[in-house]
């Protein structure tokens, strides 16, 4: 992160700049107190942004989080809630450990509740962005040809290459997996899924009927290409997928979902538009099949998991199987899949969908 341009974040209309130094300094959860002085200097300025209600005691103003992050907000002994308490005079009400509901603060001046509800806000983006990945929306890729075709791609690679440094069935996908990521979800609760739920209904109501037409999104998946710079030491080897009649249909509605996911903050923007690509072979499934590339990097409580990897030398590959064709696919559906696990048919999980017909 450059100090000229930090992070911003975006909260309620208003955007806050993240120190980062601070940020920097933050390692796992015992230093939640220390964390908390980094951010204490956000704007103090009152926002309409907010709903707060008046009482006969005052004001009170209500955040909806999950249970996970609510140790985040009460700090090692209370520490980081005694603050902001202390500090925009307000007292803080934080359900237990495990019972999911509301925070609520409340307090004598409206400017003292905005301002913790400013603060818990901040903390609880920070934090959730330190959480691993639990879902992501895709499609899947598991039609019997595209399947059938892989086995193939994998059987001729291992037959002509498996000479090649670093090359064996270890890194193959597997089949069932085949999909297209759209993008990445930290969903920590059943209320988060129903709304990614209802995000991805309404996405098909304003605008994914309109580009589908109603119908499967006809597509062909041939070719492949490699994520880094080096051929010789590739750690993912993907497919790469096009619409069939040429057009651009299907970035369009993919760059259009990961929009609108961004502006409601279910997605951390990261890039502008999606990398369509189905990972055919990553390094990564050599020690651990259920790996997933560079989404596997926190453990729960927010520490970096450092994953040794060895590339394998993919220049032959690249070489024999440039235009390898895995077959047509009608895509259909987009899936909010749960990572790490799988359904009867050897796929991940769906925890909800939409359908094109």
């Amino acid at each position: 992160m450059e100090v000229l341009r930090p992070q911003l974040i975006r909260l309620g209309g208003r955007i806050y700049r993240k120190n980062p130094i601070q940020e920097q300094t933050y390692q796992h959860e015992e230093e939640d107190e220390d964390f908390c002085q980094g951010f204490m200097e956000c704007a103090e300025e009152p926002c309409d942004a907010y709903e707060v209600v008046q009482t006969q005691q005052g004001f009170r103003c209500t955040v909806k989080a999950p249970s996970l992050l609510y140790k985040h907000i009460v700090g090692k002994r209370g520490d980081t809630r005694k603050k902001l308490e202390v500090e925009t005079k307000t007292s803080i009400s934080i359900p237990k450990p495990g019972q999911e509901g509301e925070i609520v603060i409340t307090g004598q001046h409206r400017s003292g509740v905005i301002s913790a509800r400013t603060r818990i806000d901040v903390l609880l983006l920070t934090f959730r962005r330190k959480q691993p990945f639990t879902h992501f929306l895709a499609f899947f890729l598991n039609e019997v040809e595209v399947q059938e075709r892989f086995l193939k791609f994998q059987e001729e690679v291992l037959e002509k290459c498996s000479m090649d440094h670093g090359v064996d069935s270890s890194i193959f996908q597997n089949p069932r997996k085949l999909h297209l990521t759209i993008g990445m979800l930290v969903l920590l609760s059943e209320q988060e899924i129903q709304q990614t739920c209802e995000m991805l209904q309404q996405c098909k109501e304003e605008f994914i009927d309109d580009i589908s037409g109603g119908k499967p999104l006809e597509v062909e998946m041939a070719g492949i290409e490699y994520m880094n710079d080096d051929p010789g030491m590739v750690d993912v080897l993907y497919a790469k997928v096009h619409m069939k009649d040429g057009s651009n249909r299907l970035q369009e509605l993919v760059d259009r979902v990961l929009e609108r996911f961004q502006a409601s903050g279910l997605i951390v923007k990261e890039w502008n538009s999606v990398k369509l690509h189905a990972t055919v072979m990553n390094t990564l499934f050599r020690k651990d099949p259920n790996a997933e590339g560079r989404y596997n990097l926190y453990t729960a409580d927010g520490k970096y998991i450092f994953k040794e990897r060895e590339s394998f030398d993919g220049r032959n590959i690249l070489k024999l199987f440039e235009n390898f064709y895995f077959g047509t696919l009608k895509l259909n559906s987009i899936h909010i899949s749960q990572r790490f696990t799988v359904d009867s048919f050897g796929n991940y999980a769906s925890c909800g969908q939409i359908d094109f017909s």
